[in-house]
């Protein structure tokens, strides 16, 4: 039985790999490797998912494929389908408001202006599920943030969004092993200048 579903949204396609929106898909990935599952195409719920053990946890890792701005359709079809509240859900995305580098915890609020935090929101019918925030920044400063987040990382933050994605997935075994209360205690105040 699943008892937590942990998501990362990003979209679907090569063309997007290694992007700061995709960041949650990559962390996903980690974890499926760290727990030695791969995860699968579901045509019914328009992603790519695979149950996994975490700690005691019983845990659907997913992928939505539906795109960014659609990903709560899939999250909204597998609580359902599941019979899993919001509550235990996790979910794992980009946010270009906090440096590059930068996890912050939250167990609930709102879309911040993501649409496929939004999507998830208006799917679920609630804004009380853990989120993981991954820190992205705004690029160049120029304002244009579709395009920021939708072409690869500078070289130079290769290095910090790598050990983001660690750091990430860490957390989520914290939140699953210790509690939100902890895992917010554990990684909201470190960057990966200083970790």
């Amino acid at each position: 039985m699943v008892v937590k579903i942990v998501v990362g949204l990003g979209n679907p396609g090569a063309k997007y790999k290694g992007t700061p929106h995709n960041v949650g898909f990559e962390v996903v990935d980690r974890l499926a490797e760290r727990c030695g599952v791969q995860l699968k195409p579901v045509a019914r719920f328009k992603a790519e998912l695979v149950k996994a053990a975490i700690g005691m946890e019983s845990v659907l890792l997913v992928k939505p494929q539906t795109f960014m701005n659609l990903s709560g359709e899939a999250v909204g079809a597998l609580l359902n389908f599941y019979k899993v509240t919001a509550a235990e859900l996790i979910v794992i995305f980009d946010d270009v408001n906090l440096d590059v580098g930068r996890i912050r915890i939250r167990p609930k609020g709102g879309s911040g202006g993501h649409n496929g935090l939004a999507s998830v929101i208006q799917h679920t019918g609630t804004e009380n599920f853990v989120r993981v925030r991954m820190g992205v920044g705004r690029g160049n400063g120029t304002g244009d943030l579709v395009s920021h987040v939708l072409h690869r990382f500078a070289p130079c933050h290769r290095d910090s969004v790598a050990e983001m994605i660690e750091r990430a997935g860490d957390a989520v075994y914290t939140i699953l092993e210790s509690g939100v209360e902890t895992a917010m205690n554990r990684f909201n105040s470190v960057t990966s200048d200083n970790s």
